[in-house]
């Protein structure tokens, strides 16, 4: 799908687990190969809504890989991401701005391994999901015609065994933003 939704783009550096590392020479270019990859992965009712970051710097590459604070940065960004959500840096975020896409300035945050707190911009490449309706077990998005929930109030589950997860240990799942 990956592959799919970036046709015309260079292919990913690598996986890592369910996560792809993707390099673009530019902003104006990274922005909308991420809109399609988002858009495809939204499409998909059986994977959890993608997390995403993007910074611009310089890289080292090596052996088909990428190093430097420039990857850094960018992982530890994706870290910070909720489901359905792309958090970036400042040139992405003005890049986004010159687009006419909307972007939300989230102010400065520390990030391990980084002397200076970083500015973090969301980018809306696509309506946010309504963090309630994002399963704090599996992270998918919910609710399903299948499933609803038992209770009246409280976060949607996509299924019971997710609400029951919760109901067990509530503290270990933390409620999306």
């Amino acid at each position: 799908m990956v592959r799919e939704a970036l046709a015309g783009y260079e292919p990913p550096i690598k996986w890592i687990g369910d996560e792809a590392m993707l390099s673009f020479p530019e902003p104006e270019v990274a922005i909308p190969a991420l809109g399609a990859l988002l858009q495809a992965c939204r499409k998909e009712p059986r994977l959890p809504l993608t997390r995403a970051a993007l910074n611009h710097g310089p890289v080292i590459r090596r052996a088909g890989d990428l190093f430097g604070s420039t990857v850094n940065i960018a992982a530890r960004i994706a870290a910070l991401a909720s489901p359905g959500q792309l958090l970036a840096t400042q040139p992405i975020a003005d890049a986004a701005a010159a687009k006419g896409i909307l972007v939300r300035n989230l102010g400065k945050v520390a990030l391990r391994s980084v002397a200076d707190e970083c500015p973090l911009y969301e980018i809306e490449l696509a309506p946010s999901p309504d963090p309630a309706w994002i399963d704090p077990v599996c992270k998918m998005h919910a609710p399903y015609a299948s499933y609803r929930r038992a209770a009246p109030e409280g976060p949607w589950f996509c299924s019971p065994r997710c609400e029951e997860a919760y109901r067990k240990s509530p503290q270990t799942y933390p409620l999306a933003r």
